[in-house]
């Protein structure tokens, strides 16, 4: 028994190292949601499968070839027919523009304003202002355009002492003030809504999103 589930899981093993070899995958970075629900039929195949002493090698290696199969067949048609890729895994969606944010695209692609500013963060982007294009890529990933004054030149090749920058913080998402933020910066609802009339907005609800840092003030973005 204990034989047979070893051959299994090498055969599996091997199988999945040729899927990945024949539609030409480079690194984990690059996975998508299609590939993840590769994954999860694999996962499948192998748990129904490894234990089942009624499941032979002859029906597993079929399994697994069938799927093999179906794999290689999906990815030729979709690298042939791009109306059948943007079908099956969409389109990049421009949710930034022309440094505006664009709320249907957000919507769209179920996307919020802190989930936006973390992917933002990860490429080394504190603030929302800095962003002139944004796309969505279908991956899941985040392509970004900054503004040329925002362009990464470094103080020493410009010959001049650099003021220490801050991470910007959320202080209003979709309408409705982040208590956490306050609670960051030690102020309070009367503070915020106050500081956002002098800024000319007297209503939260018309406030897409506003961020803050205490050097620059105040970062807003209307619903449009």
């Amino acid at each position: 028994m204990y034989g047979m589930i070893a051959l299994k899981l090498i055969i599996g093993l091997i199988t999945l190292v040729v899927i990945v070899r024949l539609i030409g995958k480079k690194e984990l970075a690059q996975i998508t949601p299609l590939d993840f629900v590769y994954a999860v039929i694999l996962g499948g195949i192998l748990e129904e499968s490894i234990f089942d002493d009624k499941v032979t090698v002859g029906h597993f290696i079929f399994a697994l070839a069938i799927w093999a199969l179906a794999i290689f067949l999906f990815e030729r048609i979709m690298q042939r027919f791009e109306k059948f890729r943007v079908l099956i895994m969409g389109d990049p969606s421009l949710v930034i523009r022309d440094g505006e944010l664009d709320v249907k695209a957000f919507e769209k692609s179920k996307l919020e304003p802190e989930q936006l500013r973390t992917l933002l963060r990860q490429q080394g982007i504190f603030s929302l202002k800095e962003v002139k294009y944004a796309y969505l890529e279908t991956s899941g990933n985040l392509s970004v355009m900054k503004y040329p004054e925002f362009d990464p030149v470094t103080p020493a090749q410009l010959k001049v002492e650099a003021d220490s920058n801050e991470p910007s913080i959320l202080l209003v998402d979709e309408g409705k003030i982040e208590e956490k933020g306050l609670r960051m910066i030690d102020k309070d609802e009367d503070w915020l809504r106050e500081s956002l009339k002098k800024e000319g907005y007297g209503s939260i609800e018309e406030i897409y999103c506003a961020e803050w840092t205490e050097r620059e003030g105040f970062f807003i973005q209307k619903y449009i």
